[in-house]
């Protein structure tokens, strides 16, 4: 679970979906954040404006009436049925409250525009108040103000909701760019199984398509006909591959015995005898070379999957010990099985086949006397299956090159072969999604498949 996690939170997918969540979630906050102030600011306006529009009319009423007339206006917009937000307190020059809906002048300093700031103490408790002071002819003064508790708790709403609106907005943006991801990647994934699938060799599999038509899958039926046409191909020059092997095997096989048939009638001289050994050496050589060739074509075509079944390599690596022992005994070369056991999902005649052309290659390379080991090796979720030899080995930059058809460095021009023994088995290896490792054996070569193992 935390690998396909990890794998998920590394796509470019995810990436780019939580760059547009960010996108979006930073102008859905800018948005808010602009909403925010501007209320505030119209509310704050508005307050300063009833403010002072309350202030005037007082002043007025002070021109028009007197202090007397200030006072019944003041108590007339502080009785108990006129609560509101309106705050006054007119004092007489020696600070003795006048009229009042607050008991003490507030110990503020005005600002720029004169306007003062200060906690006020109502019955529910202290509030924070805002508003503006006058001096009178006759020496009194005047305070008027507003409290601002609804204000506060306005503003308080607003910002719960900007919250809440940033926390909806960041989680449906994060859902929402995850299931798109997801939608994405499931899709990706589909194609990048599919392509694996047929990389192994499996030629006639195909990318599903969902039917809605979209960029997926246009590209998948574009690929879908791309593979087709590849497989047409493909398969047109394996059947002009195999023609050719088989109709030249069989003349080479009719010429190997009519030159068996003359070598066994006595030729005139010693060089006619030669010269008949040789040819019939050359035509095993060809033969071989061509069986190797439909092998390697059989591997690639996976023809051969159908009919894989869980084997064990230990069983099928003593076979090998068993065959080719005798052949190791004749040239004094010790084969050494490190006996294991490892289930596999295969082919047993092709993984014979290419743990056979390992051993043999490795007794070709191996010195008189030398040594080839054997061994099938468990870890984890793998098989590895490992012939190592004390022969020549084969330098590092040319360990790819080798696994390649027809390759033969210079130090093995002297020894029978085609180039084809490795070639196959690295075919044999993709067909059963097994990677093929050459390694320094120090000194000789050491030579691994490694295989998912299945139990």
């Amino acid at each position: 679970m935390a690998r396909p996690l990890a794998t998920f939170l590394r796509s470019s997918t995810f990436r780019l979906s939580l760059f547009y969540v960010a996108l979006f979630f930073l102008s859905v906050g800018a948005l808010l954040a602009f909403i925010y102030v501007q209320a505030i600011a119209t509310i704050d306006r508005e307050t300063e404006q009833g403010t002072m529009v309350d202030a005037a009319a007082l002043i007025q009423e002070y021109s028009a009436q007197g202090i007397a007339g200030l006072i019944d206006a003041v108590e007339d917009r502080v009785a108990p049925d006129r609560a509101g937000e309106g705050l006054y307190l007119l004092e007489d020059e020696d600070g003795a409250p006048l009229a009042a809906n607050i008991h003490a002048w507030p110990n503020a300093e005005p600002d720029a525009r004169g306007w003062i700031a200060f906690t006020v103490d109502r019955d529910d408790g202290p509030h924070q108040a805002r508003g503006q002071t006058y001096a009178l002819k006759d020496g009194s003064k005047l305070l008027v103000a507003r409290d601002l508790r609804a204000r506060l708790d306005f503003q308080g709403l607003m910002l719960d909701a900007l919250y809440y609106a940033s926390a909806l907005t960041l989680v449906l943006g994060v859902g929402g760019g995850l299931l798109i991801s997801r939608r994405m990647l499931n899709r990706l994934g589909a194609i990048n199984r599919a392509a694996e699938r047929i990389m192994t060799g499996d030629l006639t599999h195909r990318i599903a398509t969902s039917g809605s038509n979209d960029e997926f899958d246009r590209l998948s039926d574009a690929l879908n006909a791309m593979l087709e046409e590849i497989r047409r191909l493909m398969s047109g020059m394996r059947t002009v591959t195999d023609n050719i092997a088989h109709d030249l095997r069989s003349p080479l096989t009719r010429m190997k015995g009519r030159l068996e048939m003359l070598l066994r009638e006595a030729p005139d001289s010693e060089a006619q005898r030669l010269a008949i050994e040789r040819t019939i050496g050359d035509a095993d050589q060809l033969l071989a070379t061509f069986t190797a060739l439909l092998s390697i074509a059989d591997a690639e075509s996976g023809s051969a999957r159908a009919t894989m079944t869980a084997l064990d390599l230990g069983a099928l690596a003593a076979d090998i010990v068993d065959l080719y022992g005798p052949a190791a005994e004749e040239r004094m070369i010790a084969m050494l099985y490190d006996e294991g056991q490892g289930t596999v999902v295969g082919s047993r005649q092709l993984l014979f086949q290419a743990l056979a052309n390992l051993v043999d290659n490795a007794i070709k390379n191996t010195p008189d006397g030398g040594t080839i080991s054997l061994a099938v090796e468990r870890r984890a979720g793998e098989v590895r299956l490992v012939v190592a030899d004390t022969g020549t080995g084969i330098p590092e930059p040319d360990r790819d090159r080798v696994l390649e058809p027809f390759v033969r460095l210079d130090n093995s021009r002297s020894t029978p072969g085609s180039g084809l023994g490795l070639a196959l088995v690295a075919a044999i290896a993709r067909l059963h999604g097994a990677k093929i490792e050459l390694s320094d054996n120090r000194p000789g070569l050491s030579v691994s498949l490694v295989f998912p193992s299945a139990g």
